[in-house]
């Protein structure tokens, strides 16, 4: 007769190097709603692996720092890679908890598991808890290294399919095997990515490359561009030029036929080279041209600079950020400034101008149509829209990158645009999410050391704090493994 705890229990055959065959019992929980036996609570779903020769296993200690909490990688079990196979297909089975409410959509993002194409149709109408999905992939990846060693040695990496989804995923593959990007390891990209160090003799990695966007050219970012994501800093105009790109290589509707992200180099150079808004350079004695800049002409797309109905275009001086709204088909121009109204003195008024002019001459190198012609070119308006926005003096670029992925342009109603602004906590934590977002995407061909640094950082201050400006990190804080 077997209890209710024993009822749960799978036996599988163990091979060991010492004896020819053992037994080894797999525990399933399985969640109430999926069992006869009747209790007040639904246990979380789990695998528990014993060892044949091993004693029941103490609870691990807690990390200080938030790490998945992985189960630890046998050393001593060698199942064969049927009895594998077959312990995934019955956790899979079991870890399934059917839909409450059949009325209730079910959307999908676009990531498939290769593995589960040939799943039943039962399998499909079901959805899995975070916490089984989760132990599906560790089963399902030990199942292909225990395939792959079989036919190639232990000494060669099994080979992985690498999924689609874009900058999106949430797995990357590298020549060292299979990352999981989550919240963790954005944070622990965010500590690598903007630490500087320094050696005995006071130089610092601050020009060390960092990251190589693959777009209409190779544009390159340094630490010292990713330090500046580092709390209560101001932010360089490299990272919102790498968003800009990141965003227009989205394959979304949005940025594919709507929007265009104007990289700002261009005009925050003329900017530098015309100081005040003046058209005629102090330094050159010549007014602007855009083929006085070729080194940044390679990152401007030309056909969707022409040929969406909006450009989104950020604009940088004197260490503060705004963001132009161009409406290319009825040829207006409109400021959304996350600290002022209005144009704050009447330099800023000059320096609109001569942006404006700025843009006008960008579309028409492209191939467009100027925004204005002849001399009223050099006096186009440019209202401001009142919209809430920045709480401090430095996150200015942190709205002007966000607003370009969620503002709507039809939605701005009489030079106003109403919107639920984040809290303080969600705006440093935007600081994170950029981080990584620019090493880890597809673009940046030094994404796999990006990943591989990443993963090694041990932290020993909880990740929530690293964003405080009392947070003070330092290397014996940081364990890189």
């Amino acid at each position: 007769m077997l209890s209710p705890s024993d009822s749960n229990m799978m036996v599988v055959r163990e091979q060991t190097p010492s004896e020819a065959l053992a037994i080894v019992p797999i525990q399933v929980f399985v969640p109430a709603s999926q069992t006869t036996t009747e209790t007040d609570f639904e246990p979380t779903p789990m695998l528990q692996i014993e060892g044949t020769t091993e004693t029941t296993p103490e609870t691990p200690k807690q990390l200080q720092e938030t790490t998945p909490t992985v189960p630890p990688a046998p050393t001593k079990v060698h199942p064969d890679a049927e009895d594998a196979a077959a312990l995934l297909m019955m956790a899979r089975t079991a870890s399934y908890v059917p839909k409450t409410d059949p009325g209730v959509p079910s959307f999908s993002l676009g990531l498939t598991d290769s593995s589960q194409e040939g799943a039943s149709t039962q399998e499909t109408e079901m959805e899995k808890s975070p916490e089984a999905a989760n132990l599906i992939e560790q089963l399902d990846s030990l199942v292909q290294r225990i395939a792959s060693s079989a036919t190639k040695g232990k000494n060669t990496s099994p080979q992985i399919q690498r999924e689609t989804g874009g900058e999106s995923s949430a797995k990357f593959e590298t020549p060292r095997g299979l990352y999981q990007i989550t919240d963790d390891m954005k944070q622990k990209c965010y500590i690598w990515g903007t630490r500087l160090k320094e050696d005995a003799d006071g130089n610092t990695n601050e020009y060390e490359e960092m990251c190589t966007l693959i777009g209409q050219g190779e544009y390159i970012l340094m630490r010292m561009h990713l330090a500046s994501l580092q709390a209560k800093s101001d932010i360089e105009s490299q990272i919102v030029s790498a968003v800009c790109l990141i965003l227009n290589n989205k394959n979304e509707k949005r940025f594919q036929e709507q929007i265009y992200c104007l990289p700002p180099d261009i005009v925050c150079m003329a900017l530098s080279d015309h100081p005040n808004g003046e058209f005629v350079s102090p330094k050159t004695k010549k007014e602007f041209r855009v083929e006085a800049y070729p080194s940044f002409i390679p990152f401007i797309d030309r056909k969707k600079l022409t040929s969406h109905p909006y450009i989104f275009a950020p604009v940088c001086y004197a260490g503060h950020w705004w963001l132009w709204l161009i409406n290319t088909r009825k040829r207006k121009c409109q400021i959304l400034d996350p600290l002022h109204k209005i144009a704050p003195t009447d330099e800023r008024k000059t320096i609109n101008k001569f942006t404006g002019y700025v843009f006008s001459r960008l579309i028409t190198y492209a191939g467009g149509k100027p925004l204005q012609k002849g001399e009223r070119e050099k006096e186009i308006k440019s209202p401001y829209v009142k919209i809430s926005g920045q709480k401090t003096s430095y996150d200015c670029a942190v709205y002007v990158m966000k607003w370009m992925e969620i503002i709507e342009p039809e939605n701005i109603k009489k030079g106003k645009y109403q919107w639920d602004n984040w809290p303080q906590e969600e705006v440093d934590h935007y600081r994170v999410e950029y981080a990584s977002r620019i090493l880890f995407s597809e673009m940046n061909t030094q994404r796999d050391q990006a990943i591989r640094e990443s993963s090694a950082i041990r932290l020993s201050k909880p990740s929530s704090i690293l964003l405080s400006p009392f947070c003070q990190i330092n290397s014996t804080d940081i364990e890189s493994g």
